[in-house]
This record gives C-alpha cells, sequence and structure tokens, in this order.
C-alpha cells in the first residue's frame, strides 16, 4: 500500500493517546477516517475539531467488546466511505497491580477489551478486505506481548494474546492482498494507566494497585515517547508491509532475554534488569 491517500482507515480506541494519533496522521496522508470509541464526549469533540480542520471523518460510538458493535462499525464505514483499507485495533485497558490481587471480573474486563476487541475486528473486516482484494491490520499490542513485568501481569497476559493472534493472522494471510502489522511499543504518553475510567461496573481500585499504577503514570509523564512518533511508525510499516513495529529502541533487547533463557536451560529472569525505564517498583 505505498500511497494511503484516498483510502479509509477504522480506528478504535480513536478519541485519545496512539489511537487519536493514528487518525491525525492517517489525515495528514489524506485518508478518510472513522474514529470508533466507548467515550462519547470526548469522541464528539475530537471529530468536530478533525471536521472543522477539514478532515473527512465519521465518528462512531462502539464498544469493542461486543461483535454486534463491531459489525455496526463496519457497515457504518461501507455505508460512508464504502468499505475500509486500513483497520487499527488499537482500543486498550492497562491494568497492573500484583495477579493474586485479582478478582474474575478483572480478567473479564481486560481480556474482552484486550483481546475479544483485537478477534471481533480481525473477523469482522478481514473477510470483507480479502473480498474488496486490499487492506492492512493493525493490532496494538506492547512491549508487553514480548516481554513480561511482574507489575503488569494481567496485561501481559493480554498482549502476549495479541502478539500470538496477530502473528498466526500474519501466517494465514499469506499470499493475499491483506497486511498485517504487530504494533509493540513500551511507555507512550497516552492514558493507558487511567482505563479504569471506562470501566463500567463499579470496581474500585485496590491500593496495590494504586501504588502499581502511581510510579507507571509518573513514569510516562516523564520518559514515554509522543503517540506522533507511534504513528508515524505505523504509517510507515504499513507502506513497507512490515509486521513488526517496535518504536522503542530496547524492545529487541528486552525480548531476547527470554530466548537466552530458553537456551541457557534457566528459569525466567527480569527482562529489564539492564534497562532503564524511568520506573521502579518496590519491592
Amino acid at each position: 500500500m505505498d500511497s494511503l491517500k484516498s483510502k479509509v482507515a477504522v480506528v478504535t480506541g480513536a478519541a485519545s493517546g496512539i489511537g487519536l494519533a493514528f487518525c491525525e496522521r492517517f489525515l495528514a496522508e489524506g485518508m478518510q477516517v472513522v474514529l470508533a470509541d466507548i467515550e462519547e464526549e470526548a469522541l464528539a469533540k475530537q471529530v468536530a475539531r478533525l471536521a472543522e480542520a477539514g478532515g473527512a471523518v465519521l465518528g462512531v460510538r462502539c464498544d469493542v467488546r461486543e461483535s454486534a458493535d463491531i459489525e455496526a462499525l463496519a457497515d457504518r464505514a461501507a455505508s460512508e466511505f464504502g468499505g475500509t483499507q486500513v483497520l487499527c485495533n488499537n482500543a486498550g485497558v492497562g491494568p497492573a497491580g500484583p495477579m493474586l490481587d485479582t478478582k474474575p471480573a478483572d480478567w473479564r474486563w481486560t481480556f474482552d477489551v484486550n483481546v475479544l476487541g483485537v478477534a471481533y475486528g480481525v473477523t469482522t473486516f478481514v473477510p470483507r478486505m480479502l473480498e474488496a482484494g486490499e487492506g492492512h491490520v493493525v493490532n496494538t499490542a506492547s512491549e508487553a506481548g514480548l516481554a513480561t513485568n511482574p507489575a503488569l501481569g494481567m496485561y501481559c497476559a493480554s498482549k502476549h494474546a495479541v502478539v500470538g493472534l496477530s502473528e498466526a493472522l500474519y501466517f494465514e494471510l499469506e499470499g493475499t492482498p491483506v497486511g498485517v502489522s504487530c504494533l509493540c511499543p513500551n511507555l507512550v504518553k497516552t492514558q493507558i494507566f487511567e482505563s479504569e475510567r471506562n470501566r463500567d461496573d463499579g470496581a474500585a481500585l485496590l491500593d496495590s494497585q494504586v501504588a502499581t499504577l502511581a510510579p507507571l503514570r509518573e513514569a510516562m509523564a516523564a520518559v514515554g515517547i509522543s503517540a506522533e512518533k507511534v504513528a508515524g511508525d505505523v504509517v510507515d510499516a504499513i507502506r513497507a508491509d512490515r509486521f513488526w513495529v517496535l518504536p522503542h529502541d530496547t524492545s529487541v533487547q528486552v525480548a531476547s532475554k527470554r530466548f537466552a533463557d530458553l537456551e541457557n536451560g534457566s528459569n525466567p529472569t527480569d527482562p529489564y534488569t539492564d534497562v532503564d525505564l524511568g520506573v521502579e517498583f518496590e519491592s
């Protein structure tokens, strides 16, 4: 997909953070963009801002946990813009804290958004792309899908699932006109560690979760890279039909620790021992 001009992109989690940066970059490339998000007020605000600036945009309230919402999203993109050439399964939540403090509802919320939201996007949009003979899917995983941080056990589990799903999709689509990219960033200046704002079951954060999230939020503000940088990397990957999108230079080093353990026959070692993330956790 050498040129993105006049193509149609659908982005979930589009009202803020990486998703919004995707939308802004796609519009700059001359694309038509469908913004999907569960936060209706934020979504309406961003759609109005982008439209006022001359962007060809459509806002659709979408809960990615609901497959019917994803189907409706694909239908709206088709009816308004004629189809979808680029799909960014980007909506996600970022819980943190000890796994032993989690409840079943925590796992359902995390996996419904982070994993099933991606799966529903893939199974809904990709058959349409194959029928149209063109498309590219970008799944937002995380460096936490390549390496495990003990403070983010539940989140890591969900993002490892997204990486595995994306790799399997890549193999499944080899030889077709539909490409796949898997985005695995470390800290990016977003609201990912404020995801509880969109949790609708009324569950409050535990003290242990608050204690884990606090330094993560501080590190995000201090050393997180810009969402705009990530969006640029994704556009480059779409053009090059490149699978791995690693915006941080340390990702390969961190991910390689697991394979060194496998080769050495050793138990898992902390992959971040020699990497400065700008955040420390209490032991």
